[in-house]
């Protein structure tokens, strides 16, 4: 890593400035000496105008300058600060998602760029890009991950102000393109993907049907040990998830860091009679061919499935998708939303709003409600 000691100038030492015509620009230099070495030093940049030659001659002046270049480049401070840019995330998932963002995304397109150069503009013209080429998700880690990384550089007093926070507020396309072109599957769907699953191996199948029918995560369902499928109630407990991570599986509580309960319909009960009948409780639920955990990369790869769901006439559709079905079938039976958002583990029901599709079956029934209505009323009439 470069450092910037030798071209910095130390805290308390005089610094001697001056300007010098460089055709229609100006060259701003300060010079001084090292209190340590003696040795006569200076730093130069060339500038369109005297207000930036004195921006450069604060900067300098700039506490800031013990130990870190004022001007430094994104790619440049990225690596001065490392994970520090991670504190707060957890370490074991999200923390990932975020360093792919910044080394796959932010720095290919932004790093060659002075941390003082980026502006809101360039970063809303940035995220118009990635929002094209990249999901939802993948558009998120990347945003956030520059994010933390320029609020680093405000602690830092490189910035002032971090250019992300003033972004344009909007809708993602990828978010809408995915609502428009992917209607909500039906439980013929669903069983259709399954059974296409089948063919490959069984645990994808029997992975699709429990995804959609306990509305539920793929780590949460890597999760599931025997025991947590109540014949009694009928009821599957949610508590854990499990993935893989640096260093072996990960085991940790659900996202919400609630435990939740999932009534077992009808549907269900042969997958889960199948994989509980006869086993330990303390088992794994579900493991795929190689006895390893179920992740979405996982079955998106064993399953080709995007070209598996579009010979099925469902092009777009997604594994968590298959979450969102069971979310909505729950809501147009007329469960309440605040039981669905209970069953999804939401904090809000304001999030399981966004996870719902609803059908027009609710309309068919008012306006059969509706037609009845006036027909009696024409008769009272």
């Amino acid at each position: 890593m470069k450092s910037y000691l030798a071209s910095i100038s130390p805290l308390g030492v005089r610094i001697h400035t001056d300007t010098l015509p460089r055709g229609k620009r100006i060259r701003a230099r300060a010079r001084w000496t090292d209190p340590i070495s003696g040795v006569r030093k200076s730093r130069s940049i060339t500038v369109d105008n005297e207000a930036s030659a004195c921006e450069f001659f604060s900067a300098l002046r700039s506490p800031v300058g013990t130990d870190l270049d004022p001007f430094i480049k994104l790619t440049n401070y990225a690596d001065q600060i490392g994970d520090r840019f991670l504190r707060g995330v957890d370490m074991t998932s999200t923390a990932s998602g975020y360093r792919a963002g910044l080394r796959l995304r932010v720095l290919p397109a932004l790093g060659h760029l002075r941390i003082r150069d980026i502006t809101t503009g360039i970063v809303d013209r940035s995220i118009d890009r990635w929002e094209i080429e990249h999901s939802r998700s993948t558009l998120k880690n990347t945003i956030a991950a520059l994010t933390r990384v320029l609020d680093e550089a405000v602690r830092d007093e490189i910035i002032t102000r971090n250019p992300v926070r003033d972004r344009a507020h909007r809708r993602y396309r990828t978010q809408e393109a995915t609502q428009t072109l992917t209607p909500i599957p039906s439980l013929t769907d669903i069983e259709r993907i399954a059974a296409a699953c089948t063919a490959i191996h069984q645990s994808y199948a029997d992975h699709v049907v429990i995804s959609a029918l306990l509305a539920a995560r793929c780590s949460e369902i890597a999760g599931f040990l025997v025991g947590d499928v109540d014949w009694t109630s009928k009821v599957v407990t949610i508590e854990r998830q499990c993935f893989p991570g640096s260093g072996g599986l990960i085991i940790k509580p659900t996202k919400s860091r609630r435990v939740r309960r999932v009534p077992i319909i009808e549907a269900l009960e042969p997958t889960l009679r199948r994989l509980t009948t006869g086993r330990p409780h303390d088992a794994p639920l579900l493991r795929g061919s190689r006895g390893g955990v179920i992740t979405s990369a996982a079955l998106r790869d064993a399953t080709g499935w995007n070209a598996l769901v579009a010979r099925l006439g469902l092009p777009g559709l997604r594994r968590h998708d298959l979450r969102h079905a069971g979310a909505t079938w729950f809501a147009n039976a007329g469960i309440s939303i605040h039981v669905v958002s209970d069953i999804l583990g939401h904090g809000s029901v304001e999030t399981t709003r966004a996870y719902l599709h609803p059908d027009d079956t609710e309309l068919h029934k008012a306006a059969a409600r509706m037609n009845q209505h006036l027909r009696e009323a024409d008769m009272n009439s």
